[in-house]
């Protein structure tokens, strides 16, 4: 009899770390940003202070999580699990599928902390 919870969830570790690998090699393009990048960047990351504060840094007394805080690799990691609906939310994985891969990781750089 076939599992299909336990393949379900091996078929899903394996997409995230397909994911994980091209995600790491565009944090190389997206980490030198041009002038008009930036300014691309800092309007993409203006679209998440109505939730997570201006510059990521959070709103106090709010259950939302400021941004600014976390890894760029793990911003990028949840939008693309809210894209993909493979994390569940109210709102983001709505939110989510509007923004391509490239947008997705030009905010994780421009909102995340770098190492």
């Amino acid at each position: 009899m076939i599992n299909f919870k336990h393949s379900a969830h091996r078929v899903l570790l394996g997409a995230a770390l397909a994911l994980g690998g091209s995600l790491i090699s565009a944090t190389a393009v997206a980490s030198e940003l041009t002038p008009e990048k930036r300014l691309q960047a800092a309007s993409l990351a203006a679209t998440c202070a109505n939730c997570h504060g201006t510059n990521g840094q959070g709103v106090q007394g709010s259950a939302v999580t400021g941004l600014a805080n976390l890894s760029v690799e793990y911003i990028k990691t949840n939008m693309i699990w809210f894209k993909t609906g493979q994390r569940p939310a109210t709102v983001m994985h709505q939110l989510a599928k509007g923004y391509t891969d490239e947008q997705i990781d030009i905010i994780a750089n421009y909102l995340g902390q770098k190492d």
